[in-house]
């Protein structure tokens, strides 16, 4: 009888566990991602011209975050630009030989950041994240590629957000 009242004490405590298993095993997306859905630094976001000539400015800081091989977050410190043309934004980099060109020459995609400080506040909150990919138009490569330095790489700016 003892056996049967400790099982039975068993399976009672066990039933909310069953009962909330999926929703605990399998938390959705929001779950992890809830507490950065707002753009918080929206009003400080730069865009088209003004984030092309604060960037070409080289005042900020800049970050380009690429994925390696194994799927490892791969960021590091270079110096972009950013050209225009036909209404597009491209951004342009010079790297040597390392991890980042590579996962870049692998992927064709990557971020870049571009962070300014404004006046009014001890951090940055001014800038953009940006993602651009391979440009699919080898003509508008060579256009790019008429007043830039010998192996310069060229992608588009696919999307641009706020810092935060």
């Amino acid at each position: 009888m003892k056996k049967f009242a400790a099982l039975l004490l068993a399976l009672v405590l066990m039933l909310p566990v069953v009962a909330l298993g999926e929703a605990v095993a399998s938390p959705s997306a929001d779950a992890f991602t809830s507490a950065s859905v707002a753009n918080y630094y929206a009003d400080f976001a730069l865009t088209g011209d003004p984030l092309m000539e604060s960037v070409n400015g080289q005042a900020g800081f800049y970050l380009i975050c690429t994925t390696n091989p194994d799927g490892s977050p791969n960021a590091g410190v270079f110096i972009f630009a950013i050209k225009k043309l036909n209404d597009k934004y491209y951004i342009q980099l010079g790297l040597a030989e390392n991890q980042t060109k590579a996962n870049l020459e692998a992927t064709g995609e990557g971020l870049a950041v571009y962070a300014i400080m404004t006046a009014d506040k001890p951090y940055a909150v001014s800038g953009a994240r940006m993602y651009f990919e391979t440009i699919a138009d080898q003509a508008v490569v060579d256009e790019l590629m008429m007043d830039a330095r010998q192996g310069a790489m060229f992608f588009e700016i696919t999307e641009i957000l706020p810092l935060g």
